[in-house]
């Protein structure tokens, strides 16, 4: 991570008016932002593992949660908008969900051509537990920040984020 290792002549990071201090600040920062990842790449890893889930499977689970607690009904074309997934391969994610026990299918309360989908309440638990309590850590490390310094933090990210919109992709064939 540190540019003054991994690119000494300055041909794509330029270090020019930093100090040495300043340079290991940045690197120090990168760091964190690296072992936060991995961190955060184990948690959700270790969770869909327990709960033998996909990535995705995970992420519409959170979604049903999500929308319950909002008072909310989820149904399977609301699930296929958040994931950005066809409706076969939504009707294929809750086929797989049903059959784990993490939700199920009843109909729509209010429309009868809809189905609504439901998270079990075991799913829903051990959700709380692991990705749940997880979050709420977060949520504290952050809130513990003056908020001076979350603005500067949340401005910091959102430059961050921004710099992987002009990545370039692979030609598809």
């Amino acid at each position: 991570m540190d540019p003054r290792v991994m690119d000494p002549q300055e041909e794509l990071v330029r270090r020019a008016g930093l100090a040495d201090t300043d340079v290991d600040q940045v690197v120090r920062v990168l760091e964190g932002l690296r072992r936060w990842r991995e961190a955060e790449r184990r948690a959700s890893e270790a969770s869909r593992r327990y709960m033998n889930l996909g990535e995705t499977d995970m992420k519409a689970v959170r979604f049903v949660i999500a929308l319950r607690n909002q008072g909310r009904v989820a149904t399977p074309g609301a699930i296929a908008t958040h994931l950005g997934i066809t409706t076969a391969s939504t009707t294929k994610l809750l086929d797989r969900l049903v059959a784990g026990g993490h939700v199920r299918r009843f109909p729509h309360p209010s429309d009868r051509r809809s189905l609504a989908i439901e998270v079990s309440d075991e799913t829903r638990r051990v959700a709380r537990e692991t990705v749940g309590r997880s979050h709420a850590r977060r949520f504290d490390a952050v809130a513990r920040l003056a908020p001076r310094e979350r603005e500067i933090v949340a401005r910091f990210l959102e430059d961050l984020a921004a710099t992987g919109e002009d990545v370039p992709q692979p030609p598809q064939d």
